[in-house]
């Protein structure tokens, strides 16, 4: 079952991943990351706010969040503050990047979570499982060597450089996540996790962007830009939902959900006309038999 809800959160991802390559192009940066995770945030509020006034009701619906301690509000924030770092790398990065580079790349985090878990955690992979992971991971790499015909130099885009240290603090995140789900209420991590990240990005939205806003890309307000948050918070709910499954492994999961980069570069294909489709397309199929084994290892 979390398995499937891994999987189920990897479509949403990569439906994410659309809308912000859709509200990026040709936009401000920062103010497109604080207004999607601002709808985020306004989701949330009304389940803290009913779960502090209705507590019966909410726990019913299973949207119950409870009120936490300082201790857990300082490791929620922790997390807040890896996933806006991230985030601003990636989305500088996918602002600059062909989407049919940027996923595969950043779809490589799986094998840094991997490492971790079989470091910190001493997980253990069954031989379907550890096929699957490593047939993935190296489809993923393979589609990482697709740039240099397209004209990008890994070693000197910088770009390259932000997705690589963007994907490098996602991994660090999720093995975060897998200790922090075990103490904290998966609800009230998102939701106050969602209000965090509005905290730490008023004040880089202010001193950043802000005074400078009229020498840099101009904002321009899109109707994708609440459909991130959105997409987001559904994806990221099937996540924290996989991950408090009894048995439920992070080095599995993380590599289920960069799926999601299937979803992206159908995009990428057919909406915004990117090159190397047949060589990418066999990396994406190896991609898809490394998953189902992990899948089928998991069941």
């Amino acid at each position: 079952m979390w398995a499937f809800a891994g999987l189920l959160s990897a479509l949403f991802l990569g439906i994410y991943d659309i809308f912000k390559k859709t509200s990026l192009n040709g936009n401000a940066v920062l103010p497109v990351l604080f207004l999607s995770t601002l709808t985020s945030t306004a989701i949330f509020l009304p389940i803290v706010i009913g779960s502090f006034v209705s507590p019966e009701s909410f726990s019913a619906i299973g949207l119950y969040s409870p009120i936490l301690t300082f201790t857990q509000h300082i490791q929620v924030f922790l997390k807040s503050s890896i996933v806006v770092s991230s985030w601003i790398l990636a989305f500088f990065a996918m602002k600059h990047l062909p989407v049919t580079i940027f996923s595969p790349i950043r779809a490589t985090g799986p094998f840094w979570t991997l490492i971790g878990a079989l470091l910190i955690f001493h997980e253990k992979l069954n031989f379907m499982q550890w096929c699957g992971v490593l047939i993935t991971l190296l489809f993923f790499y393979f589609f990482s060597t697709t740039g240099k015909k397209e004209g990008i130099e890994f070693r000197r885009n910088k770009w390259i450089w932000f997705i690589v240290a963007a994907t490098l603090l996602g991994a660090v995140s999720g093995l975060y996540d897998k200790f922090i789900i075990a103490r904290i209420d998966r609800i009230a991590v998102q939701a106050w996790f969602s209000f965090y990240q509005v905290v730490i990005l008023f004040p880089v939205l202010a001193i950043l962007w802000f005074p400078g806003r009229k020498n840099t890309t101009p904002f321009r307000w899109r109707w994708s830009i609440p459909a991130i948050g959105i997409m987001l918070v559904t994806a990221d709910f099937l996540y924290f939902y996989a991950l408090s499954c009894e048995g439920s492994m992070i080095s599995i999961i993380s590599a289920l959900r960069r799926v999601s980069v299937l979803v992206t570069f159908s995009f990428g294909a057919f909406f915004l006309g990117e090159v190397n489709l047949k060589q990418k397309g066999i990396y994406l199929l190896g991609i898809l038999v490394g998953t189902f084994l992990m899948t089928l290892g998991s069941a």
